[in-house]
């Protein structure tokens, strides 16, 4: 089966997770929205049936529409081997998946912490006073209990003895955060050794290497999640 995967095509965003599960996995899938038509095909599926999507991403799986980036990794977890098979390792890798999810709404509103409809520029003052927040205290707090989860598993990753998408979540809130915040993140790095280690072990995994060299890869800017103003991180 061919996936088809919807999302904005010009942002990693919160498909990006999608995209590195598909990658990691080996598996064949269509990037829809950044074919010709794409667009179109994706809003049209936003409409249609009794059940539409809230939001991309969606994944096409045959007749199956799913929307949401965790409940998408959920079902691609178990089918290609992302995720442990017994029910309390996958409500777990679901768990952290969940709560990389509260993370990405606390870095997306360092830059717009007022409204998503407002520009960066009409909310500057209030973004400074976030980030520096941000910075001090709930960036520390995420870093901080995914590093402890892997202090207590000392085969390396989130769960288990083998990578999940919970790992190559990780490994993207790691590299975007390094993008928007470097000096900040510079000064992590001995702080929570752990996460950082498990992001370079994910960097160099025969497919995600392969696909970070590649023109699949959208490159990170300051259209999605992950934006870098440097008046920001000080």
């Amino acid at each position: 089966m061919r996936y088809e995967l919807y999302y904005w095509p010009e942002i990693q965003g919160r498909g990006e997770f999608i995209r590195l599960a598909l990658e990691e996995a080996g598996v064949d899938y269509v990037d829809v929205a950044r074919t010709k038509g794409g667009m179109s095909r994706m809003m049209r599926l936003m409409e249609a049936g009794s059940q539409p999507p809230f939001a991309p991403p969606l994944l096409k799986a045959g007749k199956l529409v799913i929307a949401q980036a965790a409940m998408i990794l959920f079902y691609l977890g178990g089918r290609h081997g992302l995720a442990p098979k017994d029910e309390a390792g996958r409500l777990w890798v679901h768990q952290c998946q969940l709560t990389l999810a509260d993370f990405l709404v606390e870095i997306h509103d360092t830059h717009h912490p007022i409204a998503s409809g407002l520009y960066y520029e009409d909310q500057k003052p209030e973004a400074r006073r976030r980030a520096a927040n941000f910075r001090a205290d709930r960036l520390p707090k995420f870093l901080g209990y995914f590093d402890g989860i892997l202090t207590r598993n000392p085969r390396g990753w989130l769960a288990g003895a083998r990578l999940s998408y919970a790992d190559l979540s990780l490994f993207q809130v790691v590299e975007g955060l390094a993008y928007a915040f470097p000096k900040a993140m510079a000064r992590s790095k001995s702080r929570y050794p752990l996460i950082h280690a498990l992001h370079d072990r994910v960097a160099v995994r025969p497919h995600i290497a392969a696909y970070l060299a590649s023109e699949r890869r959208i490159p990170l800017n300051e259209q999605g999640i992950f934006r870098h103003y440097p008046e920001l991180d000080t």
